[in-house]
């Protein structure tokens, strides 16, 4: 573990802005209503690295995806008066099924935001779960502006993606189901976004098992956060089309809480091109018998590609299985990126 991550550890009541306790009230709250997602090994990839692998199945989540875990918690911390506005946010696909899954649930309605970039199967699923759909612009920039406008406008309750204390304790609970079901893990790879996923698994592996290493994997084509964490501070990225498209978008120019954890729970960031991504979904389906879409391959993309060196027991987290079932069958079938 890196020294500035061992002192913020040391100091996390002080220094960082979500505390450890919202994970674990997290994990009461969304109890019974988010799925405990199994954790897998993987004979291949063990066999390819030499240490035990696992795989952390949040594609069997209701909505494909870790993102419910997020959207349920910061949903039912909202006090009355703030659903009964109806939420708005933005989102790359998945966040916006979650938050769509969970209004629906409590009975309150919601609006998603989404570029033109969002793969059309993703557009249609939070459609089928009753959310009001707003394409606009060609990026995540554009679909928080329309979401800030709606705020305004409309007094819509926001719930953000990933930058927001709720959000990043309910993806925190997929980091005490790993260290619960696997005590002696070493080190975890985790898709690397706006860094919600990334910031609450860190701050409670790194609470419970300070020496474990935390790899955040995103693509090489608009990085974000991996951009952010390289300047030291939030940037601007030009947003690409890339078969990783849930890892797109920007984290924010006035980011207040998945980048400051990022900073200082990652011990590394690690980035792989699309074949790579193309290859671990195909890994995926034929190896490990998991539909997974491209940004939850990332991590076995990285160890396919020989980028990590896990020493000791590691975990993956398969993210996300909401792929085009014919980007799916064509890449499985051998295309190329």
């Amino acid at each position: 573990m890196s020294q500035q991550a061992s002192a913020a550890i040391r100091s996390a009541a002080q220094e960082l802005p979500v505390a450890f306790a919202a994970i674990e009230a997290a994990a009461e709250r969304i109890a019974g209503r988010v799925a405990r997602t199994p954790l897998i090994a993987s004979s291949s990839l063990a066999a390819l690295t030499g240490q035990p692998v696992h795989l952390k199945l949040e594609t069997r989540q209701p909505v494909g995806a870790f993102k419910l875990r997020g959207a349920m918690n910061a949903l039912l911390a909202l006090d009355e008066t703030a659903r009964r506005r109806g939420l708005v946010t933005a989102s790359t696909g998945n966040h916006g099924r979650a938050v769509a899954y969970a209004a629906r649930e409590a009975g309150v309605p919601a609006v998603v935001c989404m570029s033109a970039l969002v793969p059309a199967n993703k557009v249609e699923a939070v459609r089928a779960l009753g959310a009001e759909v707003r394409i606009v612009g060609r990026s995540q920039d554009d679909a928080q502006a329309e979401v800030e406008r709606l705020v305004r406008e409309r007094g819509l309750t926001a719930l953000p993606p990933f930058d927001h204390p709720d959000v990043i304790a309910g993806q925190g609970t997929i980091g005490l189901e790993l260290v619960a079901d696997l005590p002696d893990l070493a080190t975890v790879l985790v898709p690397l976004s706006g860094g919600g996923l990334a910031a609450g698994i860190a701050l409670a592996v790194k609470t419970l098992r300070p020496n474990v290493r935390l790899i955040g994997v995103s693509m090489e084509k608009g990085a974000a956060m991996a951009a952010a964490l390289k300047a030291g501070r939030p940037v601007e990225v030009v947003e690409e089309e890339t078969l990783a498209d849930s890892l797109g978008g920007g984290i924010g120019l006035a980011n207040r809480y998945s980048f400051p954890l990022c900073r200082a729970l990652l011990d590394e960031v690690v980035l792989v091109g699309e074949d790579e991504i193309a290859a671990g979904i195909r890994h995926a389906a034929t190896a490990e018998g998991e539909t997974v879409e491209g940004a939850g391959a990332v991590g076995i993309a990285a160890l396919r590609a020989g980028k990590v060196h896990p020493e000791g027991p590691a975990a993956l987290i398969l993210s996300g299985g909401n792929i085009d079932p014919a980007l799916h069958s064509r890449l499985v079938n051998g295309a190329s990126a």
